[in-house]
């Protein structure tokens, strides 16, 4: 059996973060999702492979037996042992603490067997038996989960905020779809009956894999967001206001005088909404850059003049 590298699938090192290893994951299935490449089989492989490798990766449990396996091949490689490398310690999944689920991914490529490796079923379970693997033995299946698959939905941070509708198309239907306020990076949003038909005739269910994209105004934390505004200096100096953008429009922030290079001012519930309870906002917090004016005039040169020789 040929071993599976699922770190070069996703084109992530194998100490990548889970954040990183879904950012390859979404990135990598949009681009060969089979609503974008209708036909194309090798389109559609390279979808599958995609899929397993992220199925093992994203699951700390399956990760760690996948990883101590690898470690275990690649000593085997080094030392140059004759003979074949021992499968018989990894398959069915030993070690991992009971049975393993998986998502069927054969619905939604209309049907089809072998939606998941000989490698991924012998050594994380199969569906229904192992299936033609030969010397290796036998493997209990498990038992077959509901149907279900995920998409990669990409959503505008004002999006999040406001909540929005993506409209899917799955086997010829579109449906409207309703993302709710405050999503995040990360946030599933299931659609029951949303996938492709199963063979029995009944539809699989689909999950939205929602990726906020970043925004170059603000930054999010949590529920809270962060951004900056200009200041001048004789504002900063004097006090006075400025215009602040915020996610749902403008304001005016008193400044008060004296204020300091990056000081942070707290202005609250004008964060992100709580998914849970979208009444309950995080802040906005708003960094203070005090410009420097490149040229004076000699009134002013003169006034600063003055005021610096009478400072305490």
């Amino acid at each position: 059996m040929e071993y599976r590298d699922y770190y070069k699938t996703l084109g992530v090192e194998r100490s990548a973060s889970q954040d990183e290893i879904r950012k390859a994951y979404r990135k990598l299935a949009k681009e060969y999702h089979p609503d974008r490449n209708s036909g194309d089989k090798k389109a559609e492989e390279r979808f599958k492979e995609i899929n397993e490798a992220y199925q093992v990766l994203n699951d700390p449990e399956k990760r760690a037996h996948y990883d101590r396996l690898g470690s275990s091949y690649s000593d085997w490689q080094r030392r140059g042992a004759p003979g074949d490398f021992n499968w018989n310690e990894w398959v069915g999944g030993q070690g991992m603490g009971g049975g393993v689920s998986y998502q069927d991914l054969s619905d939604m490529l209309g049907g089809q067997g072998g939606a998941f490796s000989d490698f991924f079923s012998a050594i994380f379970g199969s569906m229904g038996g192992m299936g033609g693997m030969g010397g290796m033995g036998g493997v209990a299946g498990r038992q077959r989960q509901a149907p279900s698959y995920q998409q990669p939905v990409s959503i505008s941070l004002k999006q999040a905020f406001e909540g929005t509708t993506v409209q899917l198309k799955s086997d010829s239907r579109r449906m409207d779809v309703r993302i709710p306020a405050g999503v995040r990076t990360g946030s599933k949003v299931r659609v029951t009956g949303g996938g492709p038909a199963r063979p029995d005739g009944r539809a699989s269910d689909l999950f939205l894999l929602i990726e906020v994209e970043k925004d170059p105004k603000f930054e999010r934390r949590g529920n809270n967001l962060h951004t900056s505004v200009e200041v001048d200096l004789f504002t900063a100096l004097l006090g006075g206001e400025v215009n602040v953008q915020t996610i749902k429009g403008n304001l005016v922030l008193t400044i008060p005088p004296g204020t300091q290079p990056e000081q942070v001012f707290r202005l609250g519930g004008r964060g992100m909404p709580d998914l849970k309870n979208p009444q309950n906002k995080g802040d906005l917090f708003v960094r203070a850059r005090v410009r420097i004016p490149k040229k004076l005039s000699e009134k002013q040169k003169s006034l600063l003049k003055e005021a610096a020789r009478l400072q305490v």
